[in-house]
């Protein structure tokens, strides 16, 4: 909708902002819907159904309903819904089309736009219906900007994630011997322990705690092979106070003891 000629929307005479009644519902169309409809909550609290997926909805949710789709909704009768509502349709076809639901950033640009579409039509203004398709055409383009906009924004977060996933992997290989900690490397990440330790794994593919045995294993066998350290030597310069540990963690990752590799 960002390259429509305004021109080639259609509008409909089914528009308005309604402050619904406590009883209000919304029921199943016979038929789904026929046309296109901007559906935007300005405040209140409820439910809304769009082709059999439940949305809780409030102040600042947005639907753009298509040809084809079938919806429901309720509210609660305590807190109920103030609401506009937009049906058009186009001439051409399209080439990019807002999602279906997001919930609006920057409300009042939005909600203006909004208000300035209905009241058009209220007084009779002159020139509303070329305006009413210019307005039509910037909140289609809102949707479209604020949709890039999150898409960059979590893209761009993806990346820096994935460059702090390994940098720590780096840190810990660098620094096999240190006392490392899911704790202690989450921190350095700036992140919980939780989601640094579900990200660890889906990056670098190892849990964090068997990425810290690898990288001292595989050190262990450098140093035993290059330095001619002896295995105790090695396995304190590495953190392992017991030797009997280090020795089974080394089998088992390497297949052999410690001292066949020195």
């Amino acid at each position: 909708m960002l390259y429509l000629n305004p021109e080639s929307y259609v509008l409909k005479p089914s528009f308005a902002t309604i402050h619904c009644e406590p009883n209000w519902k919304w029921r199943k169309r016979d038929k789904p819907m026929p046309n296109y409809d901007l559906f935007y909550v300005w405040s209140g609290e409820g439910e809304l159904v769009l082709n059999g997926k439940p949305y809780k909805i409030g102040k600042g949710h947005c639907f753009l309903f298509k040809p084809g789709d079938e919806t429901t909704a309720t509210h609660n009768p305590q807190n109920p819904l103030v609401l506009t509502y937009i049906h058009f349709d186009v001439l051409e076809t399209l080439r990019l089309i807002p999602s279906s639901y997001r919930i609006i950033e920057n409300t009042i640009n939005f909600e203006s736009l909004l208000a300035q579409y209905v009241r058009l039509f209220l007084v009779e203004s002159y020139g509303a219906e070329i305006e009413a398709k210019l307005i039509l055409k910037q909140l289609m383009i809102h949707l479209l900007r604020e949709e890039l906009e999150k898409k960059e924004q979590l893209e761009s977060t993806s990346n820096n994630l994935f460059e702090t996933i390994r940098e720590i992997a780096n840190y810990i290989k660098q620094h096999p011997g240190k006392p490392h900690t899911i704790e202690s490397l989450a921190a350095r990440a700036n992140l919980s322990e939780r989601y640094f330790s579900q990200k660890f794994k889906e990056i670098i593919g190892q849990t964090v705690k068997s990425y810290i045995v690898y990288s001292r294993i595989k050190r262990a066998e450098h140093l035993l092979h290059f330095t001619g350290m002896s295995v105790t030597e090695t396995a304190s310069a590495l953190g392992y106070n017991d030797l009997h540990f280090f020795s089974r963690q080394f089998k088992k990752y390497t297949g052999k003891n410690p001292s066949e590799i020195r």
